[in-house]
């Protein structure tokens, strides 16, 4: 009997020649990730812990990406406790205004193939994109894994998912992976590891791969990961030879198995106001919209913003509707200038806000009342998660807003 991709990750980890699904076992952390929103409550509950020092502080990653810029007075307090915390232990990694956690933390090479990483955020399952065992925790678990560079875990089961096949133009991963979660439900994978096999994901880039680890937590993975391939190495600037270690055998132990035909995807949306609550973009087209939203850690890459302006070129944003776009970093942001994609954006129409958490966790940066309806390529459509708990969210891919916002109703995209 083979071993599932996790499983792999979790033997190097521990020297172990053979883990199984339900095992407890303690595995040594490589990284971990703590935004501004947790900072303060970590701080409190390392030192409630009686420890004095972080167990590797460059191993910790410091991002302030939720609150900034400060929307609250409350926020202020969030900073100061996680500058103090910076100064008096010692970190090396603090990331203030560079973009959103879950971009950063595989761009700047911090996630890289193989590691384990834990983060106080659920999203940190994204890191999954280049072949990483990540998961998010509790601040009570991040405080103990800053003073002893340990973390238990119980082993996870693992979903094969395969995909094979081309897929249809206007479709993208963010429609697969919408589609998967309505076929698994909210609760199909809860504390399992997805596993993606299969050429429709070997074609992906690395960006769509993100997105796809990225919501599967709405499924309740606990893990969510690819093999690494060349397109992985490159990203993540580490020699193939040193990863290819990292692949699901054929004979592993999976406890379900998920196959498609590529060609059989189409253009979806999560519907008001669950995640695993899917509808085609044809269902629903016509309906109207008051915003549209282009970003998060979801769907805030550069190739986002490019199949946005591709639709959006010579174009105009619908009267009476706001297109709001969030590059999910400083460098994606950048690019986009760079290649084109902001000037061809604004000039259709759109708000660009820094990079940031901002809209998706409600925060700011184009909050939305009682009544109003937005489609949005973040990661949740929850009661109350991008203004009042009277607001309709869709959720789809970053072609669907593009379209829907030049229509001003939800479009079926065309690429």
């Amino acid at each position: 009997m083979g071993n599932t991709l996790i499983e792999k990750i979790i033997m190097r980890n521990i020297g172990a020649d053979k883990v199984a699904p339900g095992q407890i076992v303690t595995v040594n952390v490589d990284r971990v990730m703590i935004h501004d929103i947790f900072i303060p409550f970590v701080a409190e509950k390392f030192k409630e812990m009686g420890f004095t020092k972080i167990w590797d502080p460059d191993k910790v990653v410091l991002i302030y990406d939720h609150l900034v810029p400060a929307s609250a007075v409350e926020d202020i307090r969030h900073f100061k406790i996680g500058d103090a915390f910076v100064k008096e232990y010692g970190l090396t990694h603090v990331h203030r205004n560079d973009g959103i956690c879950h971009q950063l933390m595989p761009e700047m090479g911090y996630a890289q193939p193989g590691n384990i990483v834990f983060g106080t955020d659920s999203h940190t399952i994204t890191y999954g994109g280049v072949g990483c065992f990540s998961s998010g925790i509790g601040y009570t678990e991040m405080a103990a894994i800053l003073g002893t560079g340990e973390m238990w875990i119980r082993v996870p089961e693992t979903i094969k998912i395969v995909v094979n096949g081309e897929l249809p133009a206007n479709v993208t991963s963010k429609d697969v992976i919408l589609r998967l979660i309505g076929d698994l439900r909210a609760d199909g994978a809860t504390y399992k590891a997805l596993e993606f096999h299969g050429s429709a994901f070997e074609n992906m880039s690395v960006a769509s791969r993100l997105t796809i680890s990225n919501m599967s937590v709405e499924a309740g993975a606990k893990a969510a990961i690819f093999a690494p391939d060349t397109k992985t190495a490159e990203f993540s600037g580490v020699p193939l030879e040193d990863i290819d270690w990292i692949y699901g055998d054929e004979d592993a132990n999976y406890c379900r198995v998920m196959e498609y035909d590529a060609s059989d995807f189409e253009p979806v949306v999560a519907c008001p106001s669950q995640v695993d609550s899917i509808k085609s973009v044809a269902e629903v087209a016509g309906t109207k919209l008051d915003q549209v939203f282009i970003g998060s850690c979801t769907n805030g890459r550069l190739e986002d913003l490019a199949i946005a302006a591709k639709i959006l070129e010579g174009k105009k944003v619908a009267d009476f509707v706001k297109l709001i776009v969030t590059p999910a970093s400083r460098q994606i942001y950048r690019d986009a200038i760079k290649a084109g994609y902001m000037k061809t954006l604004v000039e259709a129409g759109a708000i660009v806000t820094q990079p940031g958490c901002g809209l998706c966790c409600g925060r700011a940066g184009g909050i939305l009342s009682d009544g109003e309806r937005v489609l949005a390529t973040n990661n949740r459509n929850f009661l109350g998660r991008m203004g009042t708990n009277k607001v309709e969210i869709y959720l789809g891919s970053p072609a669907s807003a593009a379209a829907s916002a030049i229509t001003g109703e939800i479009t079926v995209p065309e690429l």
